[in-house]
């Protein structure tokens, strides 16, 4: 990926799922009770505690409980888990608010009335913060999502006006009062609370409310013109997925999506006319864009669809090349079926040969009148090989006699992200033509070298590692292939690229195998928990090297007689599209740091525009 994408990877550290709604209505009542115990001066602890949970919490609770079911009658998608968790986050915005009033006024000439002046700015933000998040996730115009958006505030409102008394006023009937006037039973510093202070905190909701608009406004220009698309579809999708795992973000990968055209190639290897002992499968997309959206989790479901052991390595397809949604990974699976039931199987195949052309090395090996060759760019640094660049290999390899050619981006050397080039290897670099020249000489020694018996054993270890480690659900496999007493490896990590040098460490301790070479799956599964997390970033490399050894090991003790055939199908999806993924990534880093400025410079406006209120008002 380029600097550009690197920066909106980098957004994955914001992913986190949202907690059940009746965790965050615990947590907020809590919260709220220590609040009271703070803020709150009565004869007894759990009196205070007491107030705190009914001035503080209830307003919460009827927030969590009403804002999801009043906005989905209106047509909207807010979940309970979500509408909870916003009105936590809104209780915690109005406790600091007041905390830091209280401090203030306890150490100034501020009076309580400076304390009243910040709950009710206090209650105008966190409405304008839920109006935002509202319009974002259920789409919902202005005018309508101010409805859901102002039950918590609506809620503080009225508790502030019934045990203030300012309902009193209001009020003839005197067994309403009762009901609806308490101000004998509410703590002092509610006292202070008068009718001109609900008519404030109407026109500060409504001056929010307008700051709001005119932001999304701003915001939503850019990505009009050049995707024309809205920025509340990124931030609906992105709320949905890091919140709750949704897919809703594959609704707006499909808007801006192109159809393509890819090969989908299947190299499977069997005992003679008997089961299935491994699969190789390489569809030419790229297993993205994050955790399990679009193709993100592609190798898993290569894997589960396999008879044999199954190895999905990395193909030569960059970003552009993402699947938009997981559906499309149907149709990769249905074209590998295909591809599988034409096999035409082999028993004879070539000992591995490798090549080196520039700074790419290839290693290959011919099954019958095809090919599998797996390219890396290591001790150097590389990421994704544009699929124009695999393409261009491919048919340079099969120049020759060769019928399909499995081209594999070993994926195996990176120095993260860092810089304005990640390595990306792209048409009219010198590394393309590396590429592309080395794939053609290769292609041509292949086809001339000597065939022999084929034998083929595997091994396969699940491990104890998980993501946050950077390895995926599919471990870590390792198939050898043996022609004429060459013995050549292939291992495959469930991970996204490796630290440099560690693939050189792999190499150089393996036993038993003349040639060997590391491929990563590129799995996006890991990047939910950073933008990068290499294999080798999290676990020692020593670790990693002894298990790699002992399941080649293992692989050799496996080795058996086997027939092989390769074959291809291709397969239309919708992708990203040509330069989609780096015009997404461009301007969502541009709103990303042009908007916390224009959120900063609104948030100011709004509360200097207030200041000038309470001062003109004098309250």
């Amino acid at each position: 990926m380029t600097a550009t994408q690197g920066n909106l990877a980098g957004l994955s550290r914001f992913i986190f799922r949202a907690p059940r709604w009746y965790t965050s209505v615990i947590f907020a009542l809590v919260l709220a009770a220590a609040t009271g115990i703070a803020a709150f001066d009565s004869r007894f602890v759990l009196e205070d505690a007491w107030q705190g949970v009914f001035f503080v919490g209830i307003p919460t609770i009827i927030a969590s409980v009403g804002t999801s079911s009043v906005d989905r009658r209106l047509g909207g998608q807010l979940t309970p888990n979500r509408a909870s968790l916003l009105a936590l986050f809104c209780e915690l915005i109005v406790i600091a608010f007041l905390i830091g009033a209280g401090t203030v006024s306890g150490v100034t000439v501020l009076a309580q009335d400076f304390v009243l002046d910040a709950l009710l700015v206090s209650l105008a933000a966190i409405f304008a913060l839920r109006l935002l998040v509202i319009m974002a996730v259920s789409r919902h115009s202005l005018p309508v999502a101010a409805i859901p958006a102002g039950i918590q505030t609506a809620a503080a409102a009225a508790l502030l006006s019934i045990y203030s008394g300012t309902t009193a006023v209001l009020l003839d009937n005197p067994a309403l009062k009762v009901w609806l006037s308490r101000p004998e039973q509410a703590p002092a510093a509610l006292h202070f609370v008068e009718l001109v202070d609900f008519a404030l905190l109407a026109v500060m909701c409504l001056l929010y409310a307008g700051a709001v608009w005119l932001f999304l406004v701003f915001l939503d220009r850019p990505w009009r013109s050049s995707m024309g698309v809205s920025v509340l579809d990124f931030i609906q999708g992105f709320i949905g997925h890091v919140a709750e795992g949704t897919r809703e973000l594959e609704g707006f990968f499909e808007d801006i999506g192109e159809e393509a055209l890819v090969p989908v190639t299947v190299l499977s290897v069997r005992r003679p006319g008997g089961e299935e002992k491994v699969r190789f499968v390489l569809p030419m997309i790229h297993p993205g864009p994050m955790g399990e959206i679009g193709g993100g989790n592609l190798p898993k479901r290569v894997a589960t669809e396999a008879d044999g052991l199954a190895f999905p390595p990395h193909a030569t397809a960059g970003h552009d090349f993402n699947l938009v949604t997981e559906r499309e990974v149907d149709t990769i699976l249905s074209a590998a079926e295909t591809a599988y039931q034409r096999l035409e199987y082999t028993d004879t195949a070539t000992a591995g040969h490798r090549i080196e052309e520039g700074e790419v090395s290839l290693l290959g090996q011919a099954v019958g009148d095809s090919a599998l060759l797996v390219s890396t760019f290591a001790p150097g640094f590389a990421d994704d090989i544009e699929y124009a660049v695999g393409l261009s290999a491919v048919s340079e390899a099969r120049a020759g006699t060769l019928e399909d050619v499995m081209l594999v981006d070993a994926h195996n050397s990176n120095n993260g992200l860092e810089g304005e080039d990640l390595g990306h290897v792209v048409p009219g670099s010198r590394r393309s033509f590396d590429m592309i020249n080395g794939a053609g000489r290769l292609g041509n020694r292949l086809c001339t070298a000597d065939r022999d018996s084929l034998r083929c054993g595997v091994a396969w270890e699940e491990t104890d590692w998980t993501p946050q480690d950077g390895i995926g659900p599919l471990g870590i496999r390792v198939a050898v292939f043996e022609v004429a007493g060459t013995r050549t490896a292939y291992v495959l990590i469930d991970g996204n690229n490796m630290e440099p040098g560690l693939r050189d460490q792999i190499i150089d301790a393996l036993d038993g195998v003349d040639d060997a070479e590391v491929m990563t799956t590129d799995t996006h599964i890991v990047n939910t928990v950073e933008a990068e997390n290499q294999i080798g970033q999290a676990i020692p490399d020593e670790e990693l090297i002894a298990l790699i050894g002992d399941l080649t090991g293992r692989a050799i003790a496996d080795l058996e007689p086997v027939e092989a055939g390769m074959a291809s199908e291709k397969a239309t999806v919708t992708v990203f599209g040509n330069d989609r993924t780096e015009t997404l990534a461009s301007t969502a880093n541009a709103v990303v740091s042009l908007g916390g400025a224009l959120a900063v410079t609104f948030i100011c406006a709004v509360f200097a525009i207030s200041v000038l209120i309470f001062f003109l008002t004098g309250a």
